[in-house]
C-alpha cells in the first residue's frame, strides 16, 4: 500500500531521549522547558521576529482573529482547509469569499477591493500548497483601507521571498505543525507575529488570558502544548534538512515523469521555492481525475481530492456561492503521494499509471 503521506518519524532513540527528561522533571504541560526550547529553535531556524508554540494550526487562526479583535467581515479564499473559513465563523466574523487565481491557485489579490466593505475588517488569505499569496499587493490594500492581514501559513513551514520567511508577511501568520506536514510535533501549530505587543496578547490568550495568580487580562483560551509534543518537534528539526532534500528530489522526479500529462502544477511564486509540502497536479477534467483516482485505488495507491469541494458552496452552515476558477479547479485537482519514505520506484509507478490511462 502506498498512502497519500506518511509521518515522518525520527529514530526512536532520538525522541526516547527527550522522554527521560520529561520523567524526571514531571512537568508535561503548561509550557514547560521543551516546549520553549522548541519555540526557540524555531525561531532561529526560521529567522522570524516572534513565535508562539500552541495547540494546532486551527487554535492558531482563533487566536490570531481574536489576538487583532476583528469584527465583521473578513475577506478570505473558497479554495483552502475548512478551518480556515470556519474559524472566521467560529470567532463571531462573516467569511467573504473571494475567487482564486488560476495559475497560483491562491486569492486572487487583483480582485480583493472590489470585495471590500465597511464591514470588512481584515484579509485571512492562504498560501495553498505552501505557495506564497501576492503579499505585497495584498499588503497595499490592507494599508489603504486600514485593514488586518492574517496568512494561514499552514502549509509553508520553510518557505521563502527573497530569503526573508514567508511568516514575516502580515500581521500575524500561523502554521500547522499537524503528522501530515513535512515538520511535525504529532499536532501543534505556529503564531508568528512581527509585533513584540501582539506577542504579549497571544501568549496571554494562550494561557486563558491569565496575567497572575489570581488576576485576568483578557478572554483567553487553552492554547498550549504538552511537552510530549514538543519533544517530536525537537527530535524532527534535526533531520528537517534531510526531510526537506528527500520531498523536492520526489517532486523533481514527478515533474519529469508527469510532463507529457494533461495537466497543471500550481505556478510557484517567482521569488520563492517550493518546500515541496504537498504534490497537487490539476488534471484536465473531472472525469480524468475521477478515472486516475479509481485506478489508483485500485492498486492500494491513496490520492486526495484537495481541496474538493470549494468552501463557498460546501459548508452547511455558510450560503452556498459559486466561483468560476475556484469551482472548476477544485473539481480537477488531485495530490499525489509525498512523503519520506517513498521511493522513486513507486513514484514512477503512479506516474505509469496516469500515464496508461491518459493514453487509452
Amino acid at each position: 500500500m502506498i498512502p497519500v503521506t506518511k509521518p515522518f518519524l525520527p529514530p526512536e532513540q532520538t525522541y526516547r531521549s527527550y522522554l527521560d527528561g520529561i520523567w524526571q522533571r514531571q512537568w508535561l504541560t503548561n509550557m514547560g522547558p521543551l516546549a520553549s526550547q522548541l519555540e526557540m529553535e524555531l525561531k532561529n531556524h526560521l529567522n522570524v521576529s516572534h513565535l508562539l508554540f500552541v495547540t494546532n494550526g486551527t487554535v492558531a487562526l482563533q487566536m490570531a482573529i481574536k489576538a487583532l479583535d476583528l469584527k465583521g467581515e473578513i475577506i478570505t479564499t473558497p479554495f483552502s482547509f475548512v478551518a480556515t473559513t470556519s474559524s472566521i465563523v467560529w470567532e463571531g466574523c462573516a467569511p467573504v469569499f473571494v475567487d482564486i487565481d488560476q495559475n497560483s491557485l491562491n486569492i486572487d489579490a487583483a480582485k480583493i477591493e472590489s470585495a471590500i466593505t465597511e464591514n470588512t475588517s481584515a484579509i485571512l488569505a492562504t498560501h495553498v500548497y505552501g505557495n506564497p499569496c501576492d503579499v505585497e499587493l495584498i499588503e497595499q490594500i490592507a494599508k489603504k483601507h486600514d485593514l488586518k492581514v492574517i496568512y494561514d501559513a499552514a502549509h509553508a513551514f520553510g518557505v521563502e521571498i527573497n530569503g526573508k520567511s514567508i511568516f514575516e508577511y502580515g500581521d500575524i501568520s500561523t502554521c500547522s505543525l499537524h503528522a501530515t506536514k513535512p515538520f511535525h510535533s504529532i499536532e501543534g501549530g505556529l503564531v508568528i507575529t512581527k509585533s513584540a505587543s501582539l506577542l504579549k496578547k497571544l501568549a496571554s490568550i494562550r494561557n486563558f488570558g491569565i496575567s497572575g495568580y489570581d488576576s485576568f487580562d483578557e478572554l483567553g483560551l487553552n492554547g498550549k502544548n504538552s511537552e510530549f509534543h514538543a519533544a517530536m518537534g525537537l527530535a524532527n528539526l534535526k533531520y528537517i534538512s534531510e526531510i526537506s532534500l528527500k520531498r523536492k528530489s520526489l517532486t523533481h522526479r514527478y515533474d519529469e515523469k508527469l510532463k507529457n500529462v494533461r495537466a497543471f502544477r500550481p505556478q510557484w511564486h517567482k521569488h520563492s521555492e517550493n518546500n515541496a509540502a504537498y504534490y497537487p497536479v490539476v488534471l484536465e477534467s473531472e472525469e480524468f481525475l475521477l478515472k486516475v483516482k479509481d485506478e489508483l485505488e485500485k492498486m492500494e495507491i491513496g490520492t486526495r481530492r484537495y481541496f474538493y469541494p470549494s468552501l463557498a458552496s460546501a459548508l452547511p452552515y455558510l450560503e452556498p456561492k459559486k466561483f468560476e476558477i475556484t469551482d472548476t479547479t477544485s473539481k480537477r485537482v488531485l495530490c499525489l503521494p509525498l512523503y519520506y519514505d517513498l521511493s522513486f520506484e513507486e513514484v514512477d509507478l503512479i506516474c505509469r499509471v496516469i500515464l496508461r490511462i491518459q493514453n487509452n
